[in-house]
C-alpha cells in the first residue's frame, strides 16, 4: 500500500518525494485568499530543494512579482551526500555555465537566488534566477544554511520524511513562518503536538484529503521501487505515488481553519447518527481518563461540556475559536500484543483481570510522560486528541 511505501521511505532514508506544481499552487492560493499580501516584501527560503527543476522554485520564481516577494532563495543537497545513490548527470543548464565544476556538482549543494531583473526585460521571473555552488553540501543543519534560514521570513518545502522532527525544530528554533509537507502521524510526536495544542502550528488547506479520488501524489526517482495500489506512471513515464494521511503543516493563516464545524446535540446523535457505534447507544467513557470517546468527527455532541477524545483525523477541521485542545491521548509504552479488546493485567501476578475493556486511554503531558490512573499493562490503542468546547 502507499502507506507502507511512506514507511519504507522513512526507514530506508529514501526521502526524495517531489511535490507537484498544482499542489503547491492550490495550497499557496489558500493563504492568498485569506491575506493577499501574505508574501509581500518577504524573503522566502526553499531548502531541501532541487532548484534546477523543482516545482517549488518554479512556482515562486514565476509568481515573484504577483506575490510581491522581496527575495527568493532555493538550495539543494549535494548528490554525493544523499543516502540513495544513482547515476547522476548534471543538467545542460549547469554544464553550459562558465562556473560549472565537475567535482563540485557532486559534492557541493547549489543556491539559487532571485531578487532583480537580471535579463533587463522589465520583469522578474524564472529567467532571472542566479546560481552558484554552496561551500558545503547544502544540509539544512549546516551553519551555511542556518544563515539563510535566519535571513528569511517564510520557509516553504517538502522536507525529508525521515527528518521531519529535526526540520520542524530547526524552523521553530528560529521562530520563522513556514509551510511544509508532513504525514498525519507527526501530530502524535512529542515535538509536534505541543505546537498544535498551543496554536503555534496547524494543518494547511489540504491535509489528509482525497481530490479526484486520490491522496496527495508525489513524483519519485526513476530507481524507486513502486509497490501497492496507489502508484502510477504519468504521461511522461515518470513514477508517481499517492500517500494517505499526507498534507501541509503551517503557521500561516487561512480561511478553512476559521470555519465552524456544524454539530448535533448528543441526543440527536444518539437518535439519528449514521454510525452504529453511536445510534441508539450511550457515549462511552475512557477507563482511566475523564473523557468520552468520539469515534467520528461528525459525532461530536454540541451540548457536551466535558472533555472528548476525537481521532487525529479531526485536526484539519479544528477551529481554535470553537474548540480547545486539552491533551493527547495515545496508546504507547509497555503493552501486551494488540488484541481485539484491551487486556488488563495485574502488575504483580500478570494475570488478566478483564478482556472487555476496549476504551482505555493513556494521556501524555507536554514532556511526553504518561498521565495514568494506575500501572496496569494494556494493549495499544488508537491515538486521540482530547478537546472540549470553548465557552
Amino acid at each position: 500500500m502507499a502507506k507502507s511505501d511512506l514507511a519504507k521511505a522513512k526507514n530506508g532514508k529514501n526521502d526524495e518525494f517531489y511535490t507537484q506544481y498544482h499542489d503547491i499552487e492550490n495550497e499557496i492560493n489558500a493563504y492568498l485568499e485569506y491575506d493577499p499580501n501574505v508574501f509581500k516584501g518577504k524573503t522566502i527560503l526553499l531548502p531541501c530543494d532541487d532548484p534546477e527543476w523543482s516545482n517549488f522554485t518554479k512556482f515562486f520564481a514565476q509568481n515573484f512579482q504577483r506575490l510581491k516577494i522581496k527575495k527568493l532563495i532555493s538550495t539543494s543537497f549535494a548528490h554525493e551526500s544523499k543516502n540513495i545513490k544513482s547515476n547522476y548527470q548534471p543538467t545542460l543548464f549547469e554544464t553550459n555555465d562558465p562556473q560549472f565544476d565537475r567535482k563540485k556538482t557532486i559534492v557541493n549543494g547549489k543556491i539559487f537566488t532571485l531578487e532583480k531583473d537580471k535579463t533587463g526585460d522589465g520583469k522578474i521571473d524564472v529567467n532571472d534566477l542566479e546560481w552558484q555552488y554552496l561551500n558545503g553540501d547544502g544540509d539544512f543543519r549546516s551553519e551555511e544554511i542556518k544563515k539563510l534560514r535566519d535571513e528569511s521570513d517564510i520557509i516553504i518545502t517538502n522536507p525529508p520524511f525521515s527528518l521531519f522532527r529535526d526540520f520542524l525544530a530547526w524552523i521553530v528554533e528560529a521562530n520563522k513562518k513556514f509551510v511544509i509537507i508532513g504525514n498525519m502521524n507527526a501530530i502524535t510526536y512529542k515535538e509536534v503536538f505541543p505546537l498544535i495544542k498551543d496554536d503555534k502550528m496547524w494543518t494547511g488547506s489540504r491535509f489528509n484529503k482525497r481530490l479526484n479520488g486520490k491522496n496527495m501524489t508525489f513524483l519519485v526517482p526513476d530507481n524507486y521501487a513502486l509497490s501497492g495500489t496507489e502508484v502510477e506512471l504519468n504521461n511522461e513515464g515518470k513514477k508517481m505515488i499517492s500517500v494517505a494521511g499526507t498534507g501541509w503543516f503551517t503557521n500561516l493563516d487561512h480561511g478553512i481553519r476559521h470555519q465552524f464545524l456544524p454539530l448535533m446535540t448528543m441526543g440527536d446523535n444518539i437518535k439519528f447518527s449514521k454510525h452504529k457505534e453511536i445510534k441508539g447507544q450511550e457515549y462511552k467513557k475512557y477507563d482511566n481518563y475523564d473523557a468520552i470517546e468520539i469515534p467520528y468527527t461528525d459525532a461530536i455532541p454540541s451540548d457536551y461540556d466535558g472533555v472528548m477524545g476525537v481521532p487525529i483525523s479531526f485536526l484539519p477541521k479544528y477551529n481554535h475559536e470553537q474548540f480547545e485542545i486539552v491533551a493527547l491521548g495515545i496508546g504507547e509504552g509497555n503493552f501486551t500484543p494488540t488484541k481485539k479488546y484491551a487486556k488488563f493485567r495485574d502488575p504483580k501476578t500478570k494475570k488478566i483481570i478483564s478482556d472487555k475493556r476496549d476504551f482505555l486511554l493513556y494521556v501524555k503531558d507536554e514532556d511526553g510522560k504518561y498521565l495514568t490512573a494506575d500501572d496496569y499493562i494494556v494493549n495499544k490503542v488508537y491515538a486521540r486528541i482530547l478537546i472540549k468546547h470553548k465557552k
